[in-house]
């Protein structure tokens, strides 16, 4: 591999009438990592790639790949791999998917064999579309994005409904691509998804940045809190703003920034507030993201 090419994210913002769907975004993708590009669904990350790709022209800002927009590089699809709401024609085997986009993409035929091998498709290479799983659908994506031999991937959702297995082998998949000098950037509105496939982290909510850098970084910021729960949450959160302590919406309860359970508690008991749980966060990484897209403390 030749020197990798970062991607770069300067003042970008997108209005479409109304709504702001970017807002003043700016960030770097670096080579030879994996970044997460982290937030709810709705967030603004898929618009984000979409001004990144050039199909969506920005408001304001720019959005830059080795310091060039992607309509202007001379052979994109040798420098830039996307996958972003991959199609395909049901009827066509995954080697006839492959010969299109290749011809279509100006690309040697050879690559397609090529690809289908560092996918693991070589086997299925000649069966119908129509008849794959999701699992297989997603590699042939990564596939099709491949065919260029690209030097920086835009993934968008590349897990989303993958089973164990197949997040298991994408994981280890981006990780061979970004120890080859490949900027990678990967979306997802879960950290948990990719948590254990990113070396970097970009977090945005409402169009905007909450949080970049790297994954090691966020771990370390992450302060035990309390996880409290009740039939009536309503009432739970009232009494936790009485006795003047912060929270946030989880999955599975209210996530206080207190590290003693006793205190939150105590809170609900004052409260006169029926607690169905109460425990010590064990891992808040997750909590920790959630709490940065919803805004911080209420």
């Amino acid at each position: 591999m030749t020197d990798g090419i970062p991607i770069e994210i300067t003042g970008l913002t997108k209005r479409f009438g109304a709504v702001t769907a970017v807002e003043d975004l700016s960030f770097t993708v670096a080579p030879g990592r994996v970044t997460g590009f982290l937030g709810p669904n709705g967030a603004g990350k898929t618009t984000t790639l979409r001004l990144l790709l050039g199909l969506e022209r920005p408001t304001a800002g720019t959005a830059s790949i080795g310091g060039a927009r992607y309509r202007d590089l001379p052979r994109p699809l040798e420098t830039v791999g996307a996958a972003l709401d991959a199609a395909f024609h049901p009827g066509r085997t995954a080697r006839n998917h492959l010969r299109v986009m290749a011809t279509a993409g100006g690309i040697r035929r050879n690559r397609v064999d090529a690809v289908l091998a560092q996918v693991g498709m070589s086997e299925f290479a000649d069966r119908r579309v129509g008849g794959f799983s999701l699992g297989m659908r997603q590699r042939l994506a990564l596939a099709t994005t491949l065919l260029g031999d690209p030097r920086v991937l835009v993934l968008d959702e590349p897990i989303n409904g993958l089973d164990p297995e197949g997040i298991r082998w994408i994981r280890g998949f981006l990780r061979s691509l970004a120890a080859e000098g490949r900027t990678v950037l990967v979306s997802s509105h879960l950290l948990s998804e990719v948590q254990q496939s990113v070396d970097d982290v970009v977090i945005i909510s409402r169009g905007r940045l909450v949080k970049a850098g790297s994954l090691a970084e966020l771990e370390s910021e992450v302060s035990p809190r309390t996880v409290i729960d009740s039939p009536d949450r309503a009432r739970l959160a009232a009494a936790l703003d009485q006795a003047g302590l912060q929270y946030v919406d989880g999955r599975n309860g209210l996530i206080v920034s207190e590290p003693d359970p006793a205190v939150v508690g105590h809170a609900a008991f004052v409260g006169g507030v029926e607690v169905s749980a109460l425990h010590r966060l064990a891992s808040g990484l997750e909590e920790s993201f959630l709490a940065l897209v919803n805004g911080g403390a209420q």
